[in-house]
Formats: C-alpha cells, sequence, structure tokens
C-alpha cells in the first residue's frame, strides 16, 4: 500500500507566518521534504532540530521550472510507492494552492496511482500582500504569473499582484507586457519579502524603471494599483462595446438611436472602400482610421440586435473564433498542409463539412451559392466563374476566352450598329464585361484589382493633364484634344506606369 503525502504550507516568510497547526505537524513528522531551502522559514525549523530533505539539487540539475517541477512530482510519487511507515510531508512556500506547480502535479498524479493525499493551507504571499501594499481584493483583484503574462490577461480597473518575479530578466518581460496597456510612468510598486523583518522592502517606481530595481528573487512579487483613468480602457474592445452602447442609450446620441440596419447600410459599404483606398494607396495611417470606422459599423450592427436579444457582439466574435479553428484544421487539428494550395483545399472541404452539419443536403445547394447578392459586378462575374470553372464548365485554355470575346464583341458591335433597345445593347455590353473577365483567371489576376490598378493609372495621368497644362496657363475645358494627348503620352513617360 502506497504511504500517503500531506502537503503543507510554511507561510510566506518566517515563523510569524507559519500556523500553530502546520508546526506541530512537522514537530510530529518523520519525513520531511521542502521543494527549497531558499525559504526564511527553513532556518526557523532547522534551529528546532527539525530534519529537512530538500529537493534543490533538481533545481542545479534541471534547465527549465516545468521540468523542476515535474522531477520533484515524480520522486515524490516513488518515494509514497515504496509504501515504508508514516506519512511524507511535503513543504512548501506559502500556500499549496497559490502558485505552486508541483502540488497540481501531485494532485493529478496521485489520484491517477491510488496515492492518498491531503493538503493544508498556510498564509500565502498575497496575505501579506493586502496588508503591506494597503488594498481590499473585495474591490476587485487578479494574481498573474510573470512567466505567462501577456496583454491579454491585464485589466486596469483591478489591482493586479504578479508573483513569481525571479530576477531581472523575468521582470523586464513584465514591463514590456505591462507598456502594451500602461503608459511608461505609471506608478508600480515592486515589494521584496514582504511581511519578514530586516528583509522587506517596498519600491514605488515608474513602469520604465522596473527592470532596473535591485534585490529580485523567490519572495518578490509587482503590484499594479487599479486604475479608473479611462485613457487605460481606450485599447480594450470592451470600452470599445459599451461606448457604442450608450451611444444608442435613451442618453446617448439622438442619431445613433435613429438608425437602423437599412439607414446605415450604404456606410458600411463605404467605410469599406475607404478601407480598399488605403490599402491601395500603401497609407498604414489612414489604414488604421479607416478600420476602425469599419469597425464602429459591425459594432453598431450588433448593437441593434442586441437590444432585440437576438444576438451580440460577442456572438459574433464567438462566431469567427469557431469558423477559424474548424476551418483550419491544418493549424488547430491533426491535418496537415504543406502549402497554400493544401491550406486553400482544406479550407474548402471543412466549409462542405459546415454544411452538412448545418442541414444543407448536397442536392439542394447550387455550385453558385455563397456569392454574395450584392457584390461588385465584376468580383461577382470573376467569383461566379470560379466556381462555375471547379465542375468543368470552363474553357481549355486562354485562346478559346478571346475568341468569345470577340464574338461577344461582335455582337455588340451589330446591336449599336442597328440601334437595339437600349435594353439589349446593355446586356450585348454585359457579356463583353462578363467574358473578359474569365481571362483573368488563366493570367493568375483578380479583374477587380486590375480594373482599379487602371483606374488609379487613368487619375493620376488625368491629373498630370491637369497640372501641366495648368502650368501653361490653360484649363483643361479650354484645351484640344491634341494638347490634351500631348500630356498625355508625356504622362506615360514621367509617371513609368505599366
Amino acid at each position: 500500500m502506497s504511504t500517503a503525502i500531506t502537503v503543507v504550507g510554511l507561510g510566506s516568510g518566517g515563523e510569524d507566518q507559519l500556523t500553530l497547526g502546520i508546526m506541530k505537524r512537522l514537530q510530529k513528522a518523520s519525513r520531511i521534504y521542502v521543494r527549497t531551502l531558499d525559504h526564511p522559514v527553513c532556518k526557523d525549523l532547522e534551529n528546532l532540530h527539525l530534519s529537512l530533505n530538500s529537493f534543490d539539487y533538481i533545481y542545479e540539475a534541471k534547465n527549465s521550472f516545468p521540468e523542476v517541477y515535474d522531477s520533484i512530482a515524480n520522486e515524490l510519487i516513488q518515494l509514497a510507492k515504496q509504501g515504508t511507515a508514516g506519512e511524507i510531508i511535503y513543504a512548501v512556500p506559502g500556500h499549496p494552492m497559490v502558485a505552486e506547480a508541483t502540488v497540481g502535479l501531485l494532485k493529478e498524479r496521485c489520484a491517477d496511482q491510488g496515492i492518498p493525499l491531503s493538503i493544508l493551507g498556510g498564509e500565502s504571499f498575497l496575505d501579506e500582500a493586502f496588508i503591506r501594499l494597503g488594498f481590499d481584493p473585495i474591490e476587485g483583484f487578479q494574481l498573474l504569473d510573470a512567466g505567462v503574462i501577456d496583454r491579454e490577461l491585464l485589466q486596469p480597473k483591478l489591482h493586479t499582484v504578479i508573483g513569481q518575479v525571479y530576477d531581472v530578466f523575468t521582470a523586464s518581460d513584465v514591463k514590456l507586457s505591462l507598456m502594451e496597456v500602461y503608459p511608461d510612468d505609471t506608478k508600480i510598486i515592486v515589494g521584496h519579502a514582504l511581511g519578514i523583518e530586516g528583509q522587506e522592502v517596498i519600491q514605488e517606481v515608474e513602469l520604465y524603471e522596473l527592470d532596473r530595481v535591485e534585490g529580485y528573487g523567490n519572495l518578490s512579487l509587482i503590484y499594479v494599483p487599479k486604475s479608473d483613468n479611462e485613457q487605460l480602457t481606450r485599447r480594450t474592445f470592451g470600452r470599445l462595446h459599451e461606448i457604442v452602447e450608450i451611444l444608442r442609450s435613451p442618453e446617448g446620441c439622438p442619431w445613433d438611436r435613429e438608425q437602423t440596419h437599412a439607414s446605415i447600410r450604404k456606410n458600411l459599404i463605404e467605410e469599406t472602400y475607404e478601407v480598399l483606398e488605403t490599402i491601395d494607396d500603401d497609407d498604414p495611417d489612414h489604414m488604421k482610421e479607416e478600420l476602425g470606422d469599419l469597425l464602429l459599423q459591425i459594432m453598431l450592427h450588433a448593437q441593434m440586435e442586441e437590444e432585440l436579444g437576438t444576438f451580440d457582439v460577442y456572438d459574433v466574435i464567438q462566431g469567427l473564433n469557431d469558423k477559424l479553428i474548424f476551418r483550419h484544421p491544418h493549424v488547430f487539428g491533426d491535418n496537415k498542409a504543406e502549402d497554400a494550395g493544401e491550406a486553400l483545399a482544406n479550407w474548402e472541404a471543412m466549409k462542405a463539412e459546415e454544411k452538412k452539419l448545418k442541414g444543407q443536403a448536397k442536392e439542394k445547394i447550387s455550385i453558385l451559392d455563397g456569392v454574395p447578392r450584392d457584390l461588385p459586378a465584376l468580383m461577382k462575374a470573376y467569383k461566379l466563374q470560379k466556381k462555375a470553372s471547379k465542375v468543368g464548365f470552363d474553357w481549355d485554355q486562354v485562346e478559346d476566352v478571346f475568341v468569345k470575346v470577340e464574338e461577344e464583341l461582335g455582337e455588340l458591335k451589330e446591336a449599336i450598329k442597328l440601334n437595339y433597345a437600349a435594353e439589349e445593347q446593355m446586356l450585348e455590353l454585359g457579356d463583353v464585361l462578363f467574358t473578359t473577365a474569365n481571362i483573368s483567371r488563366f493570367i493568375g489576376a483578380d479583374p477587380e484589382e486590375a480594373l482599379a490598378a487602371t483606374n488609379r493609372k487613368f487619375t493620376r495621368r488625368f491629373k498630370y493633364i491637369e497640372s501641366r497644362l495648368a502650368e501653361q496657363g490653360k484649363t483643361i475645358e479650354d484645351s484640344t484634344l491634341e494638347e490634351m494627348e500631348a500630356c498625355w503620352q508625356e504622362a506615360k513617360q514621367e509617371l513609368k506606369d505599366y
């Protein structure tokens, strides 16, 4: 039968932080193992002639803390399996359930192997932090591990204690993470050996100085006081949601309250095109602003539905996260994708699987389904043709498309020459444009992007004409076609457009 393991907490400092019950348990124990002797109370216990077996040798032999913790847990398990008389006392700094990785491993492994395990609490470093730093956790509090901190965990409205700041390198990592949310001059508290007489140091520094503080070690922490400074929440999604909710509330903006999905539909389209313009112009500063305007439209539409109780923006986010994970089995699952082509194949396969899960029977779905109804016409033509080509409804080579373009162009010429009705002429023009769009797939170009590039080229050249004529004291309106053509040829040379 396995020997029982009892985990006890040694408190956050010296003998004053050790509970009477645990002290009695230690005095009666036949075998005491401590995670490390680098704890103030260990000297007090040794002065009482208690024999302590330390795992410090494992720290020296391993390269990382996870390896150390894993080895300590395995060592204790092996000792328990030997089944010798008396319980095994495993003593850890602070409270066994606060920032103590070895205890988590023991809980999991002892349960699997039938080894009795009990845990006795002790004063954690948090108890001293509440006293020495002077804040009440009921106001809102979070405890973070310096080794895994990132901006997503940081909440300025909560008191934040960051533990396990073992050295200046860890402090530097914490500083960089905090700087993603807090200004560089934010007041930060560094605490060493809180509550331990003769060793305690509490120092206030500005954030940028955090890794210049001396004395970091096993008993160090960093404290960031809670703040109601709205500037700290301006970068959070939660604050954006709150602002949009306020704008739509009875106390909010009269204009925003009156809007509906239909009334701001055009805004969504306009903002999308303004984002595209910043992409075409390679203008990151304006792109940042325009992406914000586009995000506002999404927030407003989601807020309208939240008011009706159908969904909110967090449902939108969840749906997107679920879709991204589901459609990327080569990233979040067991599938493989060696290149973009295989990744796209996985994406399409999972889209088909989604439709099955939604009960959309394959025979009831058109190949052309999934192309948005209100896409710009050229873009929609390209997508429709691309879908049709996947099932073999396509030309074999680009030369065949050129023949078809010439055929459609001839029909358009005839419609104009014979003065067909305006609607018929328009449809013949549409046939020419639709057929021409097919060429894009054969040359690996997006027709929408191709036409957008030509639009930009035309705009640059035409503005060049206006500028050159202005230099000559003329306007575009009072210039001849020959003069404009001369400037156009200049523009082709000067602007070096393709």
